[in-house]
């Protein structure tokens, strides 16, 4: 029930003051800048009315230019012009020199693997910078455009860009001034604008293609709230590899080597792009290049991008399995990114999905309309359109524990902000210090999955081993990034770590971790059982030695024999059985020093009374 709003009399109605908010689509390609103007959520065009901002930055000899400016650089300039710069967010030297093709401009081998930089003539710039030069200029158009400062912007990112990535575009907003409301998943705010707007409800895909990342996520949109299923995809798929293949088969045509100098090869690299959005409009187009001309028709370009075609199905299917939909069970897919106006995707997914594709809105301007929605709601402003926006970890979240096996916190696939909290206690007696080692992964033992960070909780009071209790929490905030804390209850001693890798993790080995869970399933939970075991029978054995050592006497030849010949035999077993083996003869040791242990408590018990009276006892 709505709440009514009561106005004392004689006072002014108190106007409530509306911030200024945008969103922001940094792209690959091109990005955007939208923000409310009037009733509605639009992209901001610049001064010439372009809407889409290029994302190239030129360092020229006295200024710094973004955009189509930049552009014309290409060609002339090449080493001091910097594309595609979102693939290079959270990746390390060697991941980026792992690419598979040629990049124009040089790395500065003198900074560290994990924190690349790119040298120019304004000396060595890092992606973040970069990408700070572009969104700097989106926050200038926005505000030229409103005549207010920018109170707050919602930046969208990839679905699977990893805690590195995202780290790294707050790190870019930050440098341009920008106070960050929230990361989004750019799928999510596809769905913000056509779900809200539309009303549509039911299970929908969201098929985001962009010039350099792939996106596939599966939505559940019921009564207003926004919910991430599934997400699959690649960081190193997208429009620009359509243009290197068509380069590749231009090239061979012409006759060119595959070493061309850079001008040239740039040439072809702007020929290859103009080629492929032609024939998002025409059936075939002609072209020239180095005195050589022929023609391409759609059917070559679908032929050409046979492979990456594959890949984005296999996506699609994945991220159906993973939520346990069928295509029947999706009611629509949502086309976003400029990569989508190509026939060929268009009808690939119309095949595979049997159905249609959404495509009423423009593909390069869905994306920042959602996320300006969404920053409306963030800044405070009134808006019929708060809808509750729940996206999900790619992959799951725990800790190391005794024997190398991996404890999972936080599944994969949770619905985010989370944060989970789990009780563990120390391994020896004595022991003050634990050591809290973050992994990230499906597989069963720690070295199968991704180390994220290390960190000790110290001070923890000297206690007979299994009596402390630390809690360990794990926060994933709303941007997908991870904060873990370790306390000892008793004490309230406390330690923290923020995830902040250098460099991140690439979705091909994201969807590597996966399938080799997958694959090795039956195999992790053997090595699991097996490491339990073996765990529980260590420590039952420094027990019962440390027993033996204390309190000799109180134990026979004839019972010392047996639990002698069960330990011989379990230290073996730990050497070459197998799980149940241990089991067994770990029980076997535990029921052969059971009376021992007795007569110890006893001993321990009559020791403690000695020349106490009973009434003395029970009076206390």
């Amino acid at each position: 029930m709505a709440l009514l709003q009561i106005q004392e009399p004689g006072i002014k109605p108190h106007h409530r003051e509306q911030k200024f908010a945008v969103g922001i689509d940094l792209g690959t390609t091109n990005s955007l800048v939208a923000a409310k103007v009037g009733s509605v959520v639009e992209t901001l065009p610049s001064k010439d009315g372009d809407h889409l901002l290029q994302s190239i930055v030129h360092y020229g000899d006295g200024a710094v230019t973004v955009g189509r400016e930049a552009r014309d650089f290409l060609v002339e300039d090449n080493k001091n012009t910097i594309g595609s710069v979102k693939r290079l967010l959270g990746k390390s030297q060697a991941e980026i020199r792992g690419f598979g093709y040629h990049l124009p401009y040089e790395l500065d081998s003198q900074f560290p693997d994990g924190d690349p930089a790119i040298v120019t003539r304004h000396g060595s710039v890092r992606p973040t910078q970069v990408s700070a030069e572009i969104l700097s200029v989106l926050k200038e158009r926005a505000e030229e455009f409103s005549g207010q400062e920018v109170d707050g912007a919602v930046i969208t990112v990839p679905a699977y860009f990893n805690d590195a990535q995202r780290q790294q575009t707050k790190d870019a907003a930050e440098l341009a001034g920008l106070r960050v409301l929230r990361l989004l998943n750019e799928p999510t705010a596809a769905a913000v604008a056509y779900g809200l707007d539309a009303g549509a409800e039911g299970n929908v895909i969201v098929f985001d293609l962009g010039g350099g990342t792939f996106d596939v996520s599966l939505l559940s949109l019921r009564n207003g709230v926004f919910q991430v299923l599934a997400t699959g995809g690649d960081t190193n798929l997208g429009g620009d590899d359509i243009d290197r293949l068509l380069m590749e088969w231009i090239r061979k045509r012409t006759g060119f080597s595959r070493d061309i100098d850079e001008k040239a090869l740039v040439s072809l690299n702007l020929l290859s792009n103009s080629i492929k959005h032609r024939l998002s409009l025409e059936e075939n187009a002609e072209y020239a290049f180095n005195n050589f001309t022929g023609v391409i028709t759609r059917h070559d370009l679908k032929v050409l991008c046979k492979i990456p075609l594959k890949k984005m199905v296999a996506v699609c299917s994945k991220v159906l399995r993973d939520a346990n939909v069928k295509i029947s069970d999706v009611k629509e897919v949502v086309m976003v990114g400029g990569s989508t106006r190509m026939p060929a995707v268009r009808e690939t997914v119309a095949d595979f999905f049997e159905m249609p594709p959404l495509v009423s809105y423009d593909p390069d301007k869905v994306v920042a309309i959602g996320a300006g929605i969404q920053a409306e709601v963030l800044v405070g402003n009134r808006t019929s359109d708060e809808g509750l926006l729940l996206d999900v970890t790619p992959l799951s979240l725990g800790l190391e524990t005794m024997g190398e096996l991996v404890e999972k916190i936080i599944p994969r696939n949770t619905t985010i902000p989370v944060t989970r909290a789990q009780d563990f206690t120390t391994y020896r007696d004595g022991q003050t210090a634990l050591s809290i080692h973050i992994v990230q992964g499906e597989r069963e033992l720690v070295s199968d999955c991704r180390s994220l960070g290390r960190f000790e909780l110290r001070g923890i009071p000297p206690m007979v081993a299994g009596l402390a209790k630390v809690r360990v929490s794990f926060q994933v905030d709303a941007d997908g990034l991870l904060s873990v804390s370790a306390e000892e209850v008793s004490t309230g001693v406390k330690a923290e770590i923020a995830v902040k890798p250098s460099y991140g993790l690439q979705a091909s080995a994201v969807e590597e971790m996966l399938k080799s869970s997958r694959e090795n399933a039956v195999k992790d939970m053997e090595s699991r059982s097996l490491n339990e075991a073996r765990v529980d029978a260590e420590r039952l054995m420094e027990v019962v030695d440390a027993a033996l050592l204390e309190d000799p006497d109180l134990i026979d030849s004839r019972e010392l024999s047996v639990i002698q010949s069960k330990r011989e035999l379990l230290t073996e077993l730990l050497r070459v059985g197998s799980s149940a083996e241990i089991k067994k003869v770990t029980e076997d040791l535990n029921l052969a020093s059971t009376n021992f242990a007795n007569r110890r408590m006893d001993a321990q018990i009559s020791k403690t009374l000695h020349g106490e009276s009973i009434d003395s006892v029970v009076s206390e």
